[in-house]
């Protein structure tokens, strides 16, 4: 299967270890690409809803292409984000072209990007981890309910809806949120002289020009893996949003070996880190 280059690609919020985490998907994506440079922006194992018993195959596959695109080349940072939070421990940990990091900044043909979950903004997070992660499990069950709404939907030839989505362009105080976690982040990013600043957490995939008194910047956020199935991608000096497309995709012929590493899997090479983060899983 050829593969389509590119220079760097973002994606964020797989959760993976939920119910609702596109892992197929995801992995049928990232076996299409090339990249030089991938950012895991956070949140892409679920720590907060993990459970030993719920870990598909489709949720493993999508590990062991990430460490076959690190056998082949590609330089992968991972941005910890708040449901992964526990890997902040090992902030700054390096491993081949494998780079753990909390945010990250980039020069992109003599422009300066940073890169970052978002957590940082999100007053529950600061002052009220329990209220998020109860919000997080009853937005976990909202995207299964939307799950068997949707199937039934489209068994009667209707189209798809999102819970979420309504959700947060109906609330005011939800939308208000979106507002103020974006003017935040652009606000900032003017102030350092970045060009681009490069956000997940909200799944609110987007590309835009923002403007305040002082200057401007372009912001994007890649997205999730739950519901709209988004990354950025960077090739040419240029940003476009991609949106899972089944059509587009070529067809995986022939599947692709297991990536070789010597001493042992991945898991095994890190085995005491692993060890640490389940022990001090809750």
């Amino acid at each position: 299967m050829s593969k389509r280059p590119v220079d760097l690609v973002v994606i964020s919020d797989v959760h993976l270890g939920t119910y609702g985490c596109h892992a197929a998907e995801l992995n049928r994506y990232l076996k299409s690409i090339k990249p030089g440079i991938l950012i895991l922006n956070g949140d892409i194992m679920d720590m907060w809803q993990f459970k030993k018993y719920y870990w598909p195959d489709s949720h493993m596959k999508v590990l062991k292409t990430i460490t076959s695109l690190l056998s082949k080349g590609t330089v992968i940072y991972y941005l910890t984000g708040n449901h992964d939070e526990n890997l902040r421990k090992f902030s700054d940990f390096k491993l081949g072209n494998f780079h753990l990091r909390d945010k990250l900044l980039i020069e992109l043909n003599g422009k300066t990007a940073w890169f970052f979950h978002g957590d940082v903004f999100d007053v529950t997070m600061r002052y009220s981890k329990t209220v998020a992660k109860l919000g997080g499990f009853g937005y976990d069950l909202l995207i299964l309910l939307n799950r068997l709404v949707n199937f039934i939907s489209c068994k009667l030839g209707r189209g798809k809806m999102s819970f979420s989505k309504s959700i947060k362009d109906g609330v005011k105080s939800a939308v208000k949120f979106i507002d103020d976690f974006e003017n935040t982040a652009t606000d900032l990013a003017i102030d350092n002289g970045y060009e681009y600043v490069v956000c997940g957490h909200i799944h609110r995939p987007v590309i835009k020009r923002s403007v305040n008194g002082t200057g401007s910047v372009t912001y994007l956020n890649s997205g999730d893996w739950v519901e709209n199935l988004t990354s950025l991608e960077y090739h040419n000096d240029e940003w476009v949003l991609y949106r899972y497309d089944e059509k587009h995709l070529p067809i995986d012929s022939e599947p692709e070996p297991e990536p070789e590493i010597q001493n042992g899997s991945y898991f095994e090479m890190n085995h005491e880190i692993f060890e640490h983060i389940i022990s001090n899983h809750p």
